[in-house]
């Protein structure tokens, strides 16, 4: 089964077994958490539900795996014919979620 759910602010296609990374949830390491999906389908494309915006009954569990940080974000500005750049960077925090059921 594939579901839609939406973490972070963000919208993730899953699958079982899928492991993604999200902005950071205030959840502890090696708990569970369960979304609501906004849509539900079978692997072929069949058997499609769509929620308005969530399907209600529906639930998506996620283990967490890590709380860490991701990859190096560059922030550069520039105004031209003025000498003027800055260029700074960060790390944002993200935690590591592996899906281990869809209903």
């Amino acid at each position: 089964m594939l579901a839609v759910v939406e973490l972070g602010g963000n919208q993730f296609m899953v699958q079982k077994g899928d492991i993604i990374e999200v902005k950071k949830q205030d959840i502890e390491v090696g708990k569970k958490m369960s979304v609501e999906a906004m849509l539900i389908a079978g692997v072929d494309g069949s058997d499609v539900k769509i929620g308005t915006p969530v399907i209600s009954g529906s639930k998506v569990e996620f283990k967490v795996l890590d709380q860490k940080k991701g990859e190096k974000v560059r922030v550069f500005k520039m105004k031209a014919k003025k000498r003027y750049m800055r260029n700074r960077g960060f790390r944002p925090s993200v935690t590591q979620l592996e899906v281990l059921s869809i209903a």
